[in-house]
């Protein structure tokens, strides 16, 4: 594996997507969580996006001896301190069941106002490399959880998620649209900013 490669810690193609145009302008080939089986999954034992993004780049680039690139993300609903934040994906207990995790959020926010149902999507970032120090950016995206969901497009909570300066779901989004605003698009423009003279 050449020295220009950039292991990008996700086994989700879409995700890794976002992140390949990127590295391709500064000559990096991108390589996901796929391409090595044999790695082991991190457990995400941190406490904020941050931790869990560390963790995950650290371990990864520690075995592989490569740059790894890691995210956290989640939900932080105002109305619920915050929740269901890190344990986003595993809100409803089973990891990944999005229909439980949304279903369990509306419950939570039963008669709740439209004004107190504030929430923002979080991304952490890290870039984390061989004899260099940590790169942290992050990104959000701000707006209010509906009653119903609506949208058929994205994942997790979007069906939930309301973004008032687009007048739409998350999940109503066409990819272009969510590329331009989302919480991870709004964190890889700050890595942008930060990835030439790091890289």
């Amino acid at each position: 594996m050449e020295n220009n490669t950039i292991i990008i810690a996700t086994g989700n193609k879409g995700k890794a997507k976002e992140f390949e145009h990127l590295f391709k302008k500064y000559g990096y080939a991108i390589k996901t969580l796929l391409d090595f089986p044999e790695l082991e999954d991190v457990e995400e034992t941190g406490t904020t996006f941050q931790e869990n993004a560390l963790l995950k780049a650290e371990e990864i680039s520690k075995k592989m001896n490569k740059i790894v690139l890691a995210d956290d993300s989640g939900l932080e609903v105002d109305a619920l301190n915050g929740q269901p934040g890190i344990y986003s994906a595993r809100f409803a207990g089973e990891h990944g069941n999005d229909e439980k995790n949304n279903k369990k959020l509306l419950g939570e926010l039963v008669g709740l106002p439209k004004d107190k149902r504030t929430a923002n999507f979080h991304c952490s970032l890290v870039l984390v490399g061989p004899d260099r120090s940590p790169l942290f950016v992050e990104g959000e995206v701000n707006g209010y959880i509906l009653e119903e969901p609506s949208g058929s497009n994205g994942f997790g909570y979007d069906p939930l998620f309301y973004v008032p300066a687009l007048n739409k779901s998350m999940a109503e989004l066409t990819n272009e649209e969510k590329n331009e605003i989302s919480h991870r698009a709004n964190a890889i423009k700050q890595l942008e900013k930060h990835l030439k003279d790091w890289l």
